[in-house]
């Protein structure tokens, strides 16, 4: 698996970690940072921290684009796959909208269920759709 590929799987287990124990996210972080074999690359922690900085602005997005859904009523690995994607879809420029749209979806389909892939698609791509109207 490539690096960025597990970077990202393991940004979301991140995410997920602490939003199911209701934690900050940056003491998760830094308890895998201490703790995780292999340790923790720079781009994991780089999507994390990204996160961190832009978390109001990412669940408000989410929000606006889920039609239908709440962040609360989403199953808690969508969600955080979802903040992980606009993250990076609207601040890291170096990466494809593509290739976030297909790890998005690839990380979906291995932690989620079987609605989901379609569910983290469709919302990243309404919001890819709409990326240039999108304030950072």
């Amino acid at each position: 698996m490539a690096a960025r590929s597990t970077a990202r799987k393991r940004a979301v287990q991140i995410l997920f970690e602490a939003d199911h124990r209701e934690v900050p996210v940056r003491d998760v972080l830094a308890d895998w940072v201490g703790r995780a074999e292999p340790p923790v690359n720079e781009y994991t922690m780089d999507l994390v921290e990204g996160y961190c900085e832009h978390t109001e602005q990412i669940d408000r997005l989410i929000s606006e684009y889920a039609v239908g859904w709440t962040l609360d009523r989403m199953p808690i690995v969508d969600r955080n796959i979802l903040r992980l994607g606009v993250h990076e879809l609207v601040w890291v420029d170096d990466v494809p909208d593509a290739v976030v749209l297909d790890e998005a979806v690839r990380i979906a389909k291995e932690f989620s269920t079987d609605e989901s892939p379609a569910f983290v698609n469709g919302l990243l791509g309404r919001i890819k759709a709409h990326k240039a109207k999108i304030q950072r």
